[in-house]
């Protein structure tokens, strides 16, 4: 449904974004990743319009992206773009006027997500008296009031507690099942692990890796092996081929977990039955933040 087509954008000197695509299909959740400045916000922006691209083009649904279609896109900006001395619910309702709802809708609709965020008992408060986590939930009310065909969100989990990302976790599983596409940016890879169903890497404005998790993780070049070993003597991990990434000292139970990135897995299974008694031998699935340091380095 959202197609960003070989985007470009430079500074001066500086090249922000160097052919940044990117495709996000009904009901998907797509996560974006990487450094600080690597060209995520400046990509954001230019999908809704804030910044305009040197070159490359972004498509809705198979047509240019203009103005009327970013209107009926929600956008939460990192920085929050909020009137600090509104009320909560006054606020919430005034953007829902802006995204073109009737007064009597808008606050309707204000009225249910307030309840859904768990902002009832500050709906009287000015905005300024909230914590950046409550300012947070405003921000995501006021993108998601005017019911959008896509969200677009700049960091939504920033500041939050974990009752508050799963309350907003929960928020956006809710509207992917009701088809619409998610676009959000994280440093939290556990939760970008959790929640996409993909993901794009981008570092100093190249996109470098995307796809599924699953697709990630079949392109990890550092194959993993778990090997759990109860009764071996101390130097049975020596012998192992390839690199030690990780050794736990014996436990109680005799029992020693070892992470081995192997030279020949045939050769270490045989060591390791010869050591002791193999508890455990099979590939460990890297997460995301192992896969987003071996893609940067």
């Amino acid at each position: 449904m959202l197609e960003v087509r070989r985007l470009k954008k430079r500074y001066g000197d500086k090249i922000a974004l160097d052919d940044v695509s990117l495709s996000v299909g009904e009901g998907q959740m797509f996560g974006f990743v990487g450094a600080n400045g690597a060209g995520k916000t400046t990509t954001m922006r230019i999908i809704m319009g804030v910044l305009s691209g040197d070159g490359g083009e972004v498509e809705w649904r198979g047509k240019p992206v203009g103005f009327e279609t970013r209107r009926r896109f929600g956008y939460m900006p990192e920085e929050r773009g909020l009137y600090a001395k509104m009320r909560v619910a006054e606020q919430i309702t005034y953007f829902g006027q802006l995204g073109g709802m009737a007064p009597a809708a808008a606050r309707s609709a204000a009225d249910a997500l307030i309840e859904r965020l768990g902002l009832t008992e500050r709906r009287d408060d000015d905005v300024d008296s909230l914590s950046l986590g409550n300012q947070q939930r405003v921000q995501l009310a006021v993108a998601l009031i005017h019911d959008p065909e896509l969200l677009v969100l700049d960091e939504p989990f920033s500041g939050l507690d974990p009752i508050a990302v799963d309350a907003l976790a929960e928020v956006l599983a809710e509207r992917t099942a009701k088809g619409v596409p998610v676009v959000f940016s994280s440093h939290q890879l556990d939760l970008v692990e959790r929640l996409c169903d993909s993901v794009g890497i981008i570092k100093a404005g190249t996109m470098i890796a995307g796809g599924t998790v699953g697709d990630l993780r079949a392109r990890e070049s550092r194959k993993r092996l778990r090997i759990v070993v109860s009764g071996a003597d101390p130097g049975w991990a020596d012998r192992l081929p390839g690199t030690v990434v990780a050794k736990s000292a014996q436990d109680g139970a005799g029992r020693d977990e070892v992470v081995l990135m192997p030279s020949d897995d045939q050769e270490a299974l045989r060591v390791a039955a010869g050591a002791g008694r193999v508890e455990h031998f099979g590939w460990q699935e890297p997460s995301l933040a192992e896969i987003f340091r071996e893609v940067v380095a």
